[in-house]
């Protein structure tokens, strides 16, 4: 008689959440075996791996022309497999890799200025949500992380973002805000270039500029996930090695690809992801 295969639990991001709370208590190597056990008994294998490649690529490829675009596209969609909260802290390494190789081709278009006062305020807000992400849980990520996707979407439908302009005094603060909401969910890539507007950089300066604030808050909001979660990060490593390929090459060949596709058809095509990316987040977190 065949014996029954045995099926293997469904992953709940919950557990990744009990594991990191055991790990404060204990040190030892069997909690990297955990997580990967974990990681191992929900992984859906190929299909989920090209996934992540292929939204790597089109995010990289987005965000050599806009400035931003790793982190609200590939946050969701890891988090969909491994919850909000190591989501957000394992992508950070990729979109760390994915701005250098942006800030290096751009370097000599940076506005210096501008990147030592603006990229100083928003540092110090991704530390603050850094640290703030370490406490919350990945049921609270996903909603605020949610709630921004859906509001991003909103913001582009509607040419929001495109029309506002902020003075001086209110882009300092909209600087430390898309800091500090870069180091809690990964998201802050559409709040910092709207706020760069009120600086009237020349548009050859504009993704440069935008470019080497986002290293500074990954600067600051790294460390904090590597010293918090990195067990839970190493046992996910395979799917930040393929999204770290995507993004690179997005990064080095998204500027020919997209200048073929019209810009308002790829504003709109990238808000109904986020729109779809959000909304999807707000029901896995039962909201």
């Amino acid at each position: 008689m065949a014996r029954k295969r045995a099926v293997a639990p469904r992953y709940n991001p919950a557990a990744f959440d009990a594991l990191a709370r055991s790990r404060r208590e204990s040190r030892s190597a069997d909690d990297i075996h955990g997580f990967a056990t974990l990681f191992h008994r929900r992984s859906p294998g190929v299909t989920f791996d090209l996934v992540v490649v292929t939204v790597g690529v089109v995010a990289g490829a987005i965000a050599s022309v806009a400035g931003f675009g790793v982190g609200s596209l590939l946050t969701p969609t890891l988090a969909w497999q491994v919850g909000a909260k190591l989501g957000v802290a394992a992508v950070a390494i990729p979109h760390f890799i994915a701005t250098f190789q942006r800030f290096w081709l751009l370097r000599r278009h940076v506005d210096r200025r501008v990147l030592l006062r603006f990229g100083l305020a928003s540092a110090g807000g991704g530390l603050a949500g850094a640290l703030a992400h370490v406490w919350l849980s990945s049921r609270a990520l996903e909603m605020v992380f949610g709630v921004l996707l859906i509001l991003a979407a909103i913001a582009e439908f509607t040419g929001w973002m495109t029309r506002v302009r902020w003075g001086r005094r209110a882009a300092w603060i909209a600087g430390a805000l898309s800091g500090a909401f870069g180091g809690l969910v990964g998201n802050q890539g559409s709040i910092r270039s709207a706020a760069l507007l009120g600086f009237d950089v020349p548009k050859e300066s504009f993704v440069a500029t935008a470019t080497a604030i986002g290293l500074f808050v990954d600067c600051a909001r790294l460390p904090v996930y590597l010293f918090t979660q990195w067990r839970e990060i190493f046992a996910i490593w395979p799917l930040l090695v393929l999204a770290t390929v995507g993004v690179v090459i997005g990064t080095a060949v998204g500027a020919r690809v997209l200048t073929s596709i019209p810009r308002m058809t790829f504003r709109r095509i990238v808000a109904v992801l986020l729109l779809a990316l959000g909304i999807h987040m707000l029901v896995a977190s039962g909201a």
